[in-house]
């Protein structure tokens, strides 16, 4: 008599410590619901891990069973990827724990964790680490694809920062990648995505910041926005390290409904430092509203959250700058007026300083130039207004195209680039050394559901 897969999973998975959610399950679909509502697939069961233990359990039945995996950390990947139909998911998000060493100035936490739960364990003792600009992010994910955050200027990358890794590969052994152990693969996850192996550990370099810093938000009405647009790039052409800036076309914070231009900063310098460095941007123009001055840094990596919830529907399109023109300044400005979501922004990330320092080749994430990364995350409740947002989106990305360079931020990537497969402008020159690491480590593809690098055949 054949043995149905359920019963080889209840054998297979004995002693998991953690929970094994299947379709029939009550929670399954709660367990299965991710950042981004436009994306709903159907995993064959949800393996959520309590260890690495459970992680190895989770692969080597997957791969003896001939199932596809998928990995979720913190699950914000707008193009879903961590939902496969029919897949194993292997869930990291009871996965939670952080050790700080504030002697050392590292962290290791495991990779469930998001940047507010790091940032709350690590400014206890006013040390950080870049995250992401949201703070609902998974450091899993976020650091795997590069990583750029708040003090990127200061301190580089996520990447950057990274001191090791702990992974499970295809083969369900589990590795330390580190500068000293197994280098190649600790080259390659920092930036290559979930290509390698399921990470369950991140340690971190960390640094001195906060718990208070600088930061906040300028807020202009939209007839001024190409000239907010246009002191940005200048503002921001002679920036210091330690002053990141972002700029957006967005609509008002206070629910007005009305359209709005803005700048939204973090300043990790010492207070007299970063009003000098800011001031220029406090007595430009006649602000609407300016919210700028001592805060927590966990208050800044959390400015954005609220244009960002989970669970609403999201289509985003980005790619880097070749320069922020007025002629692109001008397409942007015109084609926001005919936005038709509220939730719906352009915004314009600042690369400089320590990020631009770093050698292409010194990492698999190859953003080192200075510059901005151009981004259009749309966002919208109603399934209704899909087509319309989507429209949109394409639009005016296709607008701002021209101006545009070959070079994409791998986490910002949606479910129709991933389709496309744009891997070399993802990762430009550092492309083949990938191929190599992956062709070491994963040669089968098991995991493949991702900006994915097809190992050497």
């Amino acid at each position: 008599m054949a043995v149905s897969l359920d019963d080889q999973l209840a054998t297979a998975m004995e002693g998991f410590a953690g929970t094994v959610i299947r379709p029939a399950d009550a929670g399954y679909d709660d367990a299965r619901r991710i950042f981004n509502a436009m994306i709903d697939r159907r995993p064959a069961f949800i393996a959520r891990c309590q260890g690495v233990a459970d992680v190895a359990a989770a692969v080597n039945f997957a791969r003896e069973n001939e199932l596809e995996v998928t990995i979720r950390g913190g699950g914000h990947s707008v193009a879903g990827s961590c939902l496969a139909d029919g897949a194993v998911l292997i869930d990291l998000s009871a996965m939670k724990g952080i050790h700080v060493d504030p002697d050392r100035r590292t962290a290791r936490a495991q990779g469930g964790v998001t940047w507010r739960e790091l940032n709350r364990e690590t400014q206890l003792h006013g040390l950080a680490v870049t995250g992401g600009i949201i703070s609902t992010t998974g450091i899993a994910g976020l650091t795997l694809g590069g990583g750029l955050g708040w003090m990127m200027g200061k301190y580089g990358l996520a990447v950057d920062n990274l001191v090791s890794a702990q992974l499970v590969t295809a083969d369900a052994r589990v590795l330390t990648a580190s500068e000293n152990e197994n280098g190649d693969l600790f080259w390659a996850l920092r930036g290559g995505g979930g290509n390698f192996g399921v990470v369950t550990s991140f340690e971190y370099r960390l640094h001195e910041v906060g718990p208070m810093v600088t930061g906040g938000l300028v807020v202009h009405p939209y007839r001024a926005a190409r000239d907010v647009l246009r002191f940005y790039r200048d503002f921001t052409s002679n920036a210091p390290d330690e002053l990141t800036a972002f700029a957006g076309l967005l609509f008002a914070p206070d629910g007005s409904g009305e359209q709005v231009a803005g700048v939204v900063l973090c300043h990790v310098g010492p207070p007299e430092q970063a009003q000098k460095d800011i001031e220029p941007l406090l007595k430009f123009g006649s602000p609407v509203m300016v919210q700028v001055g001592p805060m927590p840094y966990s208050a800044v990596n959390a400015m954005l959250d609220e244009a960002a919830p989970p669970g609403v529907l999201n289509y985003w399109k980005s790619s880097f700058l070749q320069e922020l023109s007025d002629d692109a300044i001008d397409i942007m400005v015109e084609s926001f007026v005919d936005t038709p979501s509220p939730m719906n922004f352009v915004l314009l990330e600042h690369f400089h300083g320590q990020v631009a320092r770093v050698p292409v080749d010194a990492t698999a994430s190859p953003y080192r130039e200075t510059g901005y990364n151009f981004i259009i995350p749309s966002a919208w409740t109603d399934p209704a207004d899909t087509e319309a947002n989507v429209a949109w989106t394409r639009e005016t990305f296709a607008a701002v195209e021209p101006f545009l360079a070959k070079r994409r931020y791998v986490n910002y990537l949606d479910d129709d680039d991933l389709a496309a497969r744009p891997t070399r402008e993802a990762f430009g020159p550092n492309y083949d050394r990938l191929v190599e690491v992956k062709s070491r480590y994963d040669p089968t593809n098991f995991f493949r559901h991702n900006l994915n690098i097809t190992p050497a055949m």
